[in-house]
């Protein structure tokens, strides 16, 4: 009964491709541009301390995170810090220059009072999580789908509980778009305007780093409406 074939995992694969494109697209672009030097040769903490002194934020700090998180960067409302990687911190590479001064862009958020990164943040106060949903929603969605086939009060109870869960998961997701999609942005006119990517290959390198990041939360706001869309129609075959 368990294997029963259930049409409604179908809705799932358009996201599911757009997922594992995205995924391919910021790793395929992360390990290109991060063996590419900026010809500024300033690492992603220099160029992130500067363009904060440029505009008169002396309250953001920059920490380096531990060796082991790669690519775990990500600006802290909470703390005001940007926290790199060590590939980033260290690093002069289009893809440390242009990841440092997306987390950059938040602080100016931050600094602005920028409304939706301030929703975001008192809604789900956590420093860093969203690109990476897409994967686990496709998990914890398949997983709560399953109890269908209990018996109909505690597949209902246990379903409804799930639809609860991925409407505020869809509502993150999606307050969470345009708050990257101008942190990157704010990224590409401040490393243009100031010079630190100064040919049009490092430029367009940053671009495809920027752009690649930001489809990765498009691929988990798809996943987290798709996943959302078959739980009610499950619910409404439960209750039929």
């Amino acid at each position: 009964m368990f294997w029963f074939f259930d049409w409604t995992i179908l809705i799932l694969i358009p996201a599911m491709i757009l997922t594992m494109w995205a995924q391919a697209k910021v790793s395929g672009n992360l390990n290109k541009y991060s063996h590419i030097a900026t010809k500024r040769g300033m690492s992603g903490a220099a160029i992130a301390a500067k363009m904060l002194a440029d505009h008169g934020i002396r309250d953001v700090t920059i920490e380096r995170l531990p060796d082991h998180k790669a690519w775990a960067d990500h600006y802290d409302p909470k703390a005001k810090a940007i926290r790199l990687s060590a590939h980033v911190h260290d690093s002069s590479s289009i893809a440390a220059v242009s990841v440092a001064v997306h987390e950059v862009g938040h602080a100016l958020q931050h600094n602005e009072a920028y409304m939706p990164l301030a929703f975001r943040s008192g809604m789900f106060p956590v420093v860093r999580i969203g690109s990476g949903l897409a994967v686990p929603l496709i998990i914890a969605g398949i997983a709560i789908a399953w109890f269908q086939w209990l018996t109909p009060e505690i597949a209902s109870l246990i379903i409804n509980i799930g639809i609860i869960l991925f409407t505020v998961v869809v509502v993150f997701q999606l307050i969470t778009l345009p708050v990257e999609f101008n942190a990157s942005k704010r990224a590409m006119e401040l490393l243009e305007t100031g010079r630190y990517l100064s040919t049009d290959d490092e430029i367009r390198g940053g671009k495809k780093v920027l752009n690649a990041a930001a489809l990765t939360y498009v691929a988990a706001a798809a996943v987290a409406i798709s996943q959302l869309i078959r739980l009610l129609l499950i619910a409404s075959r439960v209750r039929e």
